[in-house]
Parts: structure tokens; sequence; C-alpha cells
């Protein structure tokens, strides 16, 4: 601190500075005598130290800065002194311009925008944060990259992707609203499906009032069935015979393979009577291992010793193949590959004179394939009339509602009601896939019922 005040004064002692406070003088200052304290201590050090001579040497700084933009014993003579040349030249004497109320003379501005004016000549301190930039770093590599693939004559993935949507034009989502008392406006109808959309779409999906656009997969029929399936002819109040018998036959033709799944699983069930258990056969199980049985061990084969004579005769050592075995063997491998690729020359060969067959063979590989191809789309086209499976269970066709030759009725005045209309549309909805099969919800009781009888049924009785 001692050696920062030392430093200031001498500053302000040389013959180059000049004071524009003329409040201080130097020499009362240093002739002044300072108290002596012990500056080692904590609590003497703001309290007994003088800085009156800083503080107004760094106010006179500031003073010279805001008047001349710096210190004066730092700036050139030619920003302290001008020349005096004399009287300049006479100008052309200028037109009073004119304020905005018609009156000539100078327009002079206001006190209270010249008190309000910066007359300081230090410039405002640098704003750091408004040249940084977010992601500065990462748009500098941007741009380092774009000039390597600019001098290298590519272009830039996200500029190829601009310039593909640039040329594709622009649909307008946004309509002109209409007015309200536009008699030419089209009719509104406020029953209708369809909503207007008269706002803008951004405002109408930002407020969740706008409807969600509908799938495509939705347009499309889940069924190829028709919603109401006209009976066969035979079903009519009074049929011909023919069609009648048709449907009698279909009937039969379902209940028989009901009656052949029903046999099949009780095959599967069915079991031999004579292996039923019995009173007998249940004792012996529960008895079994308890009682020992008396009887002689079986006795075991006779060891004979052949065996290991047999086995260790069977292990021979290979005997080594002499220089001759070996060339006979490699002369018989090359021979037989030479053979081998002989045929298949010769096969090759005779290929070309099987031409006719072969085509004639691809044909009808092509035919085939486009059988089984017709076969596969038949299928397919088969399947989408059948209900698919939708939940846990499996759909059930309804019985046929068919009479027999001697219930025919001759007129609607006989003709006996049969089915149930909310029932057959409910079977067509789960056939059709629009909703899946569900059974009847089973309704357990939860406590008993109680009968009571009251006074008045006594009485009656």
């Amino acid at each position: 601190m001692a050696a920062a005040r030392k430093a200031k004064r001498v500053a302000a002692l040389q013959p180059g500075f000049l004071n524009l406070n003329s409040s201080t003088d130097a020499s009362q200052e240093f002739s002044s005598r300072r108290r002596r304290v012990n500056r080692n201590k904590k609590k003497n050090w703001n309290k007994h130290i003088d800085v009156n001579d800083v503080e107004d040497f760094l106010e006179d700084v500031r003073n010279q800065e805001r008047k001349t933009g710096g210190v004066l014993s730092e700036q050139a003579d030619d920003h302290l002194f001008f020349l005096d040349i004399g009287k300049p030249p006479t100008a052309k004497p200028k037109v009073d311009p004119v304020d905005e109320k018609g009156r000539k003379g100078k327009s002079r501005p206001l006190r209270i925008d010249l008190i309000l004016q910066h007359d300081s000549l230090i410039p405002p301190p640098k704003d750091v944060c408004s040249y940084q930039q977010p992601n500065a770093k990462k748009l500098r590599r941007i741009a380092q990259r774009a000039e390597q693939l600019a001098a290298k004559g590519k272009v830039p993935r996200r500029q190829k992707l601009l310039l593909k949507r640039l040329q594709v034009e622009p649909k307008s989502h946004t309509t002109a609203t209409e007015a309200n008392n536009n008699p030419n406006r089209d009719y509104y109808d406020i029953w209708g499906q369809e909503v207007k959309e008269t706002a803008d779409p951004w405002y109408l999906e930002q407020t969740r009032k706008r409807l969600i656009k509908r799938p495509q997969r939705l347009n499309k029929k889940p069924s190829v069935l028709p919603a109401v399936e006209v009976i066969a002819p035979g079903g009519s109040y009074n049929p011909d015979f023919l069609s009648h018998q048709a449907l009698l036959q279909e009937a039969h033709d379902v209940e028989v393979k009901k009656k052949k799944v029903e046999d099949k699983i009780e095959r599967q069930l069915q079991f031999n009577k004579q292996d039923q258990a019995t009173e007998v056969s249940n004792f012996k199980e529960v008895v079994q291992g308890l009682i020992e049985e008396s009887g002689e061990e079986d006795e075991g084969p006779p060891h004979d010793g052949e065996d290991e004579d047999v086995a260790g005769g069977a292990i021979s050592l290979a005997e080594k193949k002499t220089e001759r075995q070996r060339k006979k063997e490699k002369a018989e491998k090359i021979k037989e590959q030479r053979r081998l690729a002989e045929k298949r020359q010769t096969l090759q060969r005779q290929q070309l004179f099987q031409l006719r067959s072969i085509k004639s063979s691809l044909k009808l590989l092509e035919q085939r394939a486009r059988m089984r191809q017709k076969r596969r789309k038949e299928k397919m086209a088969a399947l989408k009339a059948q209900p698919r499976r939708l939940g846990k269970l499996k759909y059930q066709a309804p019985d046929m509602e068919v009479q027999l030759s001697d219930e025919l009725a001759g007129s609607l005045r006989q003709l006996k009601p049969e089915g149930s209309v909310l029932k057959d549309r409910f079977k067509s909805l789960q056939k059709r896939n629009l909703i899946e099969p569900r059974e009847r919800a089973k309704f357990k009781r939860r406590h008993k019922l109680k009968y009571v009888e009251k006074r008045a049924f006594r009485d009656v009785s």
C-alpha cells in the first residue's frame, strides 16, 4: 500500500502532470505529520490508514479522461493545440430552416435533451455477452467443413436438402376467412358431421380443436363380407323342393362335421376297461415293498474270459506303407480325378443336344409356379372372408335356421318365427371383424336368496 501511494505521489509531482483539482495542495499534505500506528494488527488496517491522496489522484485522472478523453500528459500536441490562421473565408449565407410550425430560424435542441446528452469522452465498456454466440465452436467447425467442401467443388448435404425443398412448390394450407355478411358464402349445416374450420390451422392445432387425421387403414373394410347376408332360396317360407333339399344337405354336412369332431375327442379320451383299477390292484399297489419276497436271487450269466481275448486281438497296429504303395495310391487318385473330369465334360457336351427337353422342363416349372401363385392368391382371398382371431375366444358360427319338410308352412300366417334379429346382428359384427367374439358374463350371486312369508300371504292362504 505504501509503495503504491509513493508511486502516485511521485507521478503527481512530475512537471508534465496537470492537476485539475485546485482544492488540493501537495505541500500541505506532505507537511502534516501522520500518526504512527502499528500496522501489523488487522484492526488498524482500515482505521488509521489515510488513502485520501490516492483517491484524489484517481479522481483527477477520471476527470481528465471524461473531459479530454485521456490524461493530458500522455496526449499529443496536435490534440491539445491548434494553429490560428486568422478569420475563415466568408461562406454563402445559409437559408434558415423552417421548423414544423412554419417558423424560420435555427432549430435549437431543448434544454432537457442537452441535460440528458452524454458528455463524457470515455467510450462505453464493451459488452462481452453481446458478442457471445451459443454453439460457437460447433458453428465454426461446420463453417470450416463447408469451406473444405467448397474448395473440392462439393455441396454440403444440408444445402442439398434445402435446395430440394425449395424446388418443391409449397402448399398453401391457410385459407382466407369469409365474412359473416357475405351473401355468396356456402350454406353451413350445424347438425352435420363435418366441422367447418375457419380459424388458423396452427391455432387449432395448439388449442386441440383440430380433428385428428383419420388413418388410411380405417378407410378399408376389415372384411369383404356384406353387412346383411341373404339366406339361400331354400330358407323361404314356401320354397321349391330342390332348393329346400340343397339347404337340408348343407345343414346335414355341418352336423356331420360337428359329430366327427365329437367322436375324435371321445376316441382320444377313451381307455381300456380291463385296465381299470380294482380293489385287489389298489391293495397290491399299497403293500408293494412292505412284504419280503422269499426267492432265490437270479444268478448272473457265467463269466467267460474269451471276450477279453477277442477284444485284445481286435486291436492291431497299422503297418507302415512302403514307397511303392504310396506311389501306386497317388497314381490311382490322379487317374480317378481324370476320369471324373472327362465324365463331366462328356455330360456338358451331351447337354447341348438336350436344349429342347431343358426348355420344356423350364416351361413346366414356370407353369407349376404360376399355379402355386394362383392357389396362394385364392387362399388369401378366401381367408379375407373368414373371421380373424381378435380376442381370446374363437368365433363360433350360429346354427343354421332350417325347417324340415313336415314343418314347412304354406302361408305367412302359419309360419313359426325362428331366431332373433338382435343375435343375428351381433354375430354379423363378429363375423365381419368389427368386434371380438365374447360370451355372456356369468353372474354369481354373492348372498343367498332369503324367502319370507308376509302377512298378506298368510291371510289369503
